[in-house]
């Protein structure tokens, strides 16, 4: 349903004042009043620029798993390259090993990001297990201990999309996670600033009942890096709401609900026989739920804007407006260059892994209000945001697409 703000056609109007969005932005998630039972733990405020003084800028780019269009994901590489691109924060998911230490894998399935299947050693540790309702068969984490991983080197999870990122194959190891926290206090005293993190729990009600916990380890790594309070450069976030609830009373650090497609329904709940979709969960109500453990939520792009039968964008949902009436922050994903990834009205040729318009997408998604994206793509999206802002406040940036040559980390602090 649109309004003044969003026009008939429920886009946002040039020129529309970013209002609350900006604020929201810019306070992100500081230290606020503390939600009730949990102390340390702060509510983003709309009528307040109290927090982090600006130090996110709105939108806010989020290097998903890294720079993973071009180097192997979840890698000190990937890491390293996303923020001397300039992101603003930087992603990790992590899980487990089978001696209970934090690593940084999108899955716990790693056959498709190391070489595992070239060690005859670990030949019959490859697998059927069942996770989160989907049969998988490979090699997984819980499987082995660190010493054992530590002998794997990552390579590229979509070779035949991403077939130049191959050439980084082998080049890095699986990092843990405190080694990426001492790498982002590294960088950020090098830096002068401090490196923002996104952190994921990985299927935790899956390893909570094969022992191993992802949120009791992880808050003690949060608390030994000092990034455990309300006013810490990082993010939590998971698909399942309890995860989140369970690090709210171990930590301050701010929690961002990831939702996934409107029919779907988050694994914990469907193990309490929680009867509530994704759909019910971005409804007021649901909302108002969510914003009572977490500051944010993470919602797929696609509960932002819809796509038709044709795969081309539809008209905004409600969704940005209604979440940032419940003072929660959206941070959606994932925007990738590649026509396969694109929605069609931005697709550019026939090739599935040629680039498509990916500055046109990143506008649409931009105009309806959100704080925040990840994506694959940091200086892409960084070169998008910053049209994105001037063309919001009268300037007279240049496209992207017609050789922008702005610095890609000009809109970061520092």
């Amino acid at each position: 349903m649109a309004n003044d703000e969003y026009g008939a056609t429920g886009r946002r109007r040039t020129g529309a004042s970013p209002g609350r969005r900006a604020v929201l932005g810019a306070a992100v998630l500081g230290a606020g009043a503390a939600v009730a039972g949990a102390p340390g733990v702060a509510r983003a405020d709309a009528r307040h620029g109290h927090g982090h003084g600006g130090e996110l800028p709105v939108p806010t780019v989020i290097a998903h798993r890294g720079a993973s269009g071009y180097r192997p994901e979840h890698t000190l590489g990937s890491y390293q390259l996303a923020l001397d691109m300039g992101a603003h924060v930087i992603e990790q998911d992590v899980v487990p090993t089978k001696d209970g230490h934090l690593v940084c894998r999108h899955e716990n399935d790693i056959t498709g990001t190391t070489d595992v299947a070239a060690h005859p050693e670990f030949a019959d540790r490859r697998t059927t297990k069942t996770v989160d309702g989907t049969k998988l068969t490979g090699w997984f984490t819980e499987d082995f201990t660190l010493a054992e991983l530590r002998t794997l080197r990552a390579k590229e999870r979509i070779p035949g999309t991403r077939q130049r990122n191959t050439l980084y194959d082998g080049r890095w190891g699986i990092p843990t996670l405190d080694e990426v926290l001492r790498w982002a206090d590294k960088e950020g005293r090098r830096r002068g600033r401090r490196v923002w993190l996104h952190i994921e729990t990985k299927h935790p009600t899956y390893f909570r009942k094969l022992g191993l916990g992802l949120e009791e380890p992880l808050a003690k790594l949060l608390r030994r890096h000092q990034r455990h309070r309300g006013n810490s450069p990082t993010f939590l976030q998971s698909f399942e709401p309890s995860s989140i609830q369970r690090l709210r009373k171990l930590v301050g650090t701010p929690g961002v609900v990831l939702l996934s497609g409107a029919a779907s329904r988050p694994w914990d709940f469907v193990e309490a026989n929680d009867p509530r979709t994704v759909a019910d969960l971005i409804k007021p109500a649901g909302l108002k739920w969510i914003a009572s453990f977490a500051q944010g939520i993470g919602p797929t792009l696609d509960l932002i804007i819809p796509k038709g039968p044709d795969g081309k964008l539809l008209e905004p949902t409600t969704l940005v407006r209604d979440a940032h009436a419940r003072g929660l922050v959206l941070h959606p994903y994932t925007m990738r260059n590649e026509n396969t990834f694109l929605p069609a009205d931005f697709k550019k040729g026939t090739d599935p892994a040629a680039y498509g318009d990916a500055f046109g997408a990143f506008k649409a998604y931009f105009a309806t209000g959100i704080d925040g994206i990840f994506s694959d793509n940091p200086d892409t999206a960084l070169l998008a945001a910053a049209d994105f802002t001037a063309g919001r406040s009268g300037g007279s940036g240049r496209s992207g697409r017609s050789g922008s040559s702005g610095s890609s980390g000009s809109s970061v602090n520092g």
